[in-house]
C-alpha cells in the first residue's frame, strides 16, 4: 500500500508539473488533492503535509530539495503568495545541480508573475543555470535586464560563451567589461585554447602579464603551457616554465603535469620525464599521458618499461591507459605484451562495453591473431563499429577475406552503421580474394545505399583491386573520372598493379604522379626499377638508379625479425652478424636442395642487377625473412609455428620458398610484411598467391 502511495504521489506530481509547464499563466492546484497525497506518504512526505497545512511551505520545500524532489518542490510555488529569495535561491541552486533546464524556467517564470524582482545574487544564479544547461540566449537575455551586475555576472556570461566555443561573444563582453580578475582572464584564454586557437589564447596570456592588477594562477598557466604545446613552441613554454618557478607556482601538481604536456608535445621527451618524475601525486592521467608520449616518439621499451612501473606503483589503470598501451601492441606486433595486458585486464575485471574492448580486437587482428581477436569480440555486448571494422580488417589482412565480408554483412543485420574505414576494410577483403565485381558493387553502395560520401582511400582501393586483376583500362578510366585529385596512396596501388603484370606504360604514369608527390619516397624507384627489370631493360633500371643517387634517394634496407624466448632477433638481407649464423646459412643450403627437388625455382625477375642467373639465385637466398624463418625453425622444437615480421613487402620468390619451407618442415609459418600476414602451412598461403 505504501508503495502504491508513493506511485500515485509522483504520479500526481508529474501531472501537476506538465500543466504549469503547459500553462502560460499561474496554474491553481487542487490543494485538498495535494494534501491528501501528501499524508499518504513516508514519514518525511507525513511531515511535509503537516507543514503545508500549518503554512510552512519554505521548510516543506526545504526538504523535498534534501531529498532531490525538485518537480514536487516546484509545485509547492504556487502555494506561496510572496516567496522570499532564499525560496527562490533553494529552488534555483537545485535546478544548477540537476542540470534542470525545464524546472529552472518555471522557477523564473514564478518570479514574474508573483512580483519578485530579482536582485544580483537571484539573477546571477540564473545566468549560471542558464549557461551551465546550454540556454546562453536565456543567460543574456537575464544578464541584459540586469540594472546592476558584478564580476560574478561577467565571468558566468564569458565563461559559458567560451566553452561552446562562441569566442566572439566571450571575447566582445570581455573586452567590455569594467574590470577583471583571475577567473575573466583564464576563462577566456582556456577558451580560446579548447577551441583551437591557440595563438590568440597566447596573445592573450602576455597581455594579462602586461596588465597591472593580473596575475596567473596554475589554471591560467595550464591554458597558456597547452597553447604553447598546441603550436610545439618549446621556446615559449620554458619561458612559460621560468615564470612558474619565479612565482612559486610550481608546487601544484596541475602545473606539472601542464608542464610535462607541454614538453612531451614540443618534442623535449627527456624533459618531459625529469617533471613526471618530479611529480608527487602522480596519478592515473599523469602515468597514462607519459605512457602514451614514449609512444607517440617512437620509444616502444620506454612506454612499455614505463606502464611495468605503473603496474607496479598501486595505481589502477584504466581506459585510457590499456587502449593506449594495447595500440602500441598492435602497431609494434608486440602480441605476447598485448596478451599480459589482455590478462591483466581480465584479472581486475574491466568494462567490456569500454573502448579498451575495441583496443583488445585491434590488438589482436594486427598480430595476426584473429581467433582470439573474435573471441573478445563475441564477449562484448554491443560493439561498436571500431570493433566490427577492426575485425574485418583484421580477417582480410590475414587471408580470410569471405570471412571479413560474412562478418560486414552481420555488422548490417546488427543495425550498427558502417563508416568510411569500414569500407576500406570490406573492400581491402574484396581486393585480397580477387573478388573485382564484388568489390565493385560494395564502392557504389557506398553513397547509394549507405549516404556516406566516396573518400580518396575508397577510390585507392578500387584501383588496387583493378591493378590486381590485370584490368587497367578500367582502372585508368575510374582514375580519370575520378572527382577528386588522385593521391599518393592511390598511385602507388596503381605502380603495384603493374607491377604485377608488367605494364610499363601505366607504371611510368604511377612513379611520375609519385614523383611529384613525394619524390623522396625509395619505393617508387625500385617498384618501377622492378618493372624495367622484370622486361630485361638494364639500361633503364640504371638510370633510375642514377637518379635515385642525384637525389639523394637512399632504398630503405629491408629487415626481418622474429621473437624466439621474449628476445627479438633482427636479421638484414645478406646478414652475417647473427651469433648463429654458420647455423643459420648451412639450413638453408640443405633446405635449398631439398626445395629444388621439391619443385622450387627461384624467380628472379625483380633482381636488380643485370648479373649471371646463379649470382641472382644466391642474392635471393639470403633475404632476411628465410634468414629470420630458417633461424626460427633450428631454435624451436619441431611442430612450433613460427611467426616473422618484415618492414617491406616480401618478395615473389621469399613467398614462394617459403610455401615449400613450410611443407618441408611441417611448419606452420606466418610472415607479417608492410601490406598484410601470409600464414603459409602445407605449401600453401592463406592469400592464395593474390596480394
Amino acid at each position: 500500500m505504501k508503495s502504491l502511495t508513493l506511485k500515485i504521489s509522483r504520479s500526481f506530481s508529474l501531472i501537476c508539473f506538465n500543466r504549469t509547464h503547459s500553462s502560460s499563466s499561474r496554474t491553481q492546484l487542487n490543494k485538498p488533492l495535494i494534501e491528501k497525497t501528501f499524508f499518504k506518504s513516508n514519514t518525511k512526505d507525513g511531515l511535509i503535509s503537516r507543514l503545508c497545512k500549518d503554512g510552512k511551505f519554505k521548510e516543506a520545500i526545504d526538504i523535498l530539495c534534501e531529498q532531490k524532489r525538485l518537480a514536487e518542490a516546484v509545485q509547492l510555488l504556487n502555494r506561496i503568495d510572496r516567496p522570499s529569495a532564499s525560496i527562490y535561491s533553494t529552488l534555483l541552486q537545485l535546478c544548477l545541480q540537476q542540470r534542470a533546464l525545464v524546472q529552472g524556467k518555471l522557477v523564473h517564470a514564478h518570479t514574474k508573475v508573483s512580483g519578485f524582482v530579482p536582485r544580483l545574487f537571484i539573477c546571477n544564479r540564473l545566468i549560471d543555470l542558464y549557461a551551465k544547461c546550454g540556454s546562453l540566449l536565456d543567460a543574456q537575455k537575464v544578464f541584459d535586464e540586469m540594472s546592476e551586475r558584478d564580476l560574478c555576472s561577467w565571468n558566468t556570461m564569458i565563461s559559458g560563451y567560451a566553452k561552446v566555443g562562441q569566442l566572439g561573444e566571450a571575447r566582445k563582453l570581455f573586452d567590455e567589461m569594467p574590470e577583471k580578475d583571475n577567473f575573466s582572464w583564464t576563462a577566456m584564454i582556456s577558451g580560446y585554447v579548447r577551441h583551437e586557437r591557440p595563438k590568440e589564447a597566447l596573445q592573450l596570456y602576455r597581455t594579462m602579464q602586461r596588465h597591472d592588477n593580473s596575475k596567473s594562477n596554475k589554471f591560467t598557466v595550464s591554458s597558456a603551457l597547452a597553447a604553447s604545446a598546441a603550436i610545439q613552441s618549446l621556446r615559449l613554454g620554458k619561458e612559460i616554465h621560468g615564470y612558474i618557478m619565479r612565482t612559486g607556482l610550481d608546487s601544484d601538481e596541475v602545473v606539472w603535469s601542464a608542464l610535462s604536456d607541454m614538453y612531451g608535445k614540443c618534442g623535449s621527451i627527456d624533459e618531459a620525464k625529469r617533471i613526471f618524475d618530479k611529480m608527487v601525486n602522480r596519478d592515473v592521467v599523469s602515468w597514462t599521458a607519459m605512457i602514451d608520449r614514449y609512444f607517440e616518439d617512437g620509444k616502444r621499451e620506454e612506454g612499455f618499461a614505463l606502464f611495468s612501473d605503473l603496474m607496479k606503483s598501486g595505481i589502477r589503470p584504466n581506459e585510457f591507459t590499456f587502449a593506449g598501451v594495447l595500440n602500441a601492441c598492435a602497431h609494434h606486433a608486440a602480441e605476447n605484451l598485448g596478451k599480459q595486458v589482455h590478462g591483466y585486464m581480465t584479472r581486475i575485471g574491466f568494462d567490456p562495453l569500454s573502448f579498451a574492448s575495441s583496443a583488445l580486437v585491434h590488438m589482436y587482428s594486427k598480430c595476426g591473431n584473429t581467433v582470439n581477436a573474435n573471441k573478445v569480440f563475441k564477449g562484448m555486448p554491443h560493439p561498436d563499429v571500431v570493433s566490427w571494422t577492426s575485425l574485418i580488417v583484421g580477417y582480410a589482412q590475414n587471408g580470410q577475406p569471405y570471412e571479413a565480408l560474412q562478418l560486414f554483412e552481420l555488422l548490417l543485420k546488427s543495425g550498427t552503421k558502417p563508416d568510411h574505414i569500414t569500407f576500406v576494410g570490406v573492400l581491402s577483403a574484396c581486393t585480397h580474394a580477387g573478388l573485382v565485381e564484388k568489390g565493385l558493387e560494395y564502392f557504389h553502395s557506398i553513397k547509394a545505399k549507405h549516404g556516406l560520401a566516396h573518400t580518396g582511400d575508397h577510390y585507392a582501393c578500387v584501383v588496387d583491386l583493378l591493378a590486381r586483376a590485370g584490368r587497367f583500362e578500367e582502372a585508368e578510366n575510374f582514375i580519370n573520372e575520378m572527382p577528386m585529385k588522385p593521391d599518393k596512396f592511390l598511385w602507388a596501388s596503381l605502380i603495384g598493379g603493374c607491377r604485377i603484370h608488367g605494364n610499363l606504360k601505366l607504371a611510368k604514369r604511377a612513379a611520375e604522379a609519385l614523383f611529384e608527390i613525394e619524390p623522396e619516397n625509395p619505393a617508387t624507384y625500385i617498384t618501377l626499377a622492378n618493372v624495367y627489370a622484370t622486361g630485361g631493360m638494364w639500361d633503364e633500371v640504371t638510370k633510375v638508379r642514377k637518379t635515385m643517387d642525384e637525389r639523394g634517394v637512399i632504398k630503405k634496407p629491408g629487415l626481418s625479425w622474429i621473437e624466439i624466448k621474449r628476445e627479438v632477433h633482427v636479421f638484414l638481407v645478406g646478414d652475417k652478424s647473427h651469433l648463429r649464423y654458420d647455423e643459420i646459412h648451412f639450413f638453408l643450403h640443405e633446405l635449398s636442395k631439398r626445395m629444388k627437388e621439391e619443385g622450387y625455382v627461384p624467380d628472379t625477375n625483380f633482381v636488380l642487377h643485370d648479373v649471371e642467373e646463379e649470382q641472382k639465385e644466391q642474392n635471393l637466398s639470403y633475404h632476411s625473412e628465410k634468414l629470420a624463418v630458417a633461424f626460427g625453425i633450428i631454435s624451436t622444437p619441431p611442430g612450433t609455428p613460427i611467426k616473422v615480421f618484415k618492414n617491406l613487402r616480401t618478395c615473389v620468390d621469399c613467398h614462394t620458398a617459403i610455401k615449400f619451407i613450410s611443407k618441408i618442415a611441417n611448419r606452420k609459418i606466418i610472415v607479417r610484411d608492410s601490406n598484410r600476414f601470409h600464414c603459409f602451412e602445407d605449401g600453401n598461403c592463406s592469400c592464395r598467391d593474390y596480394w
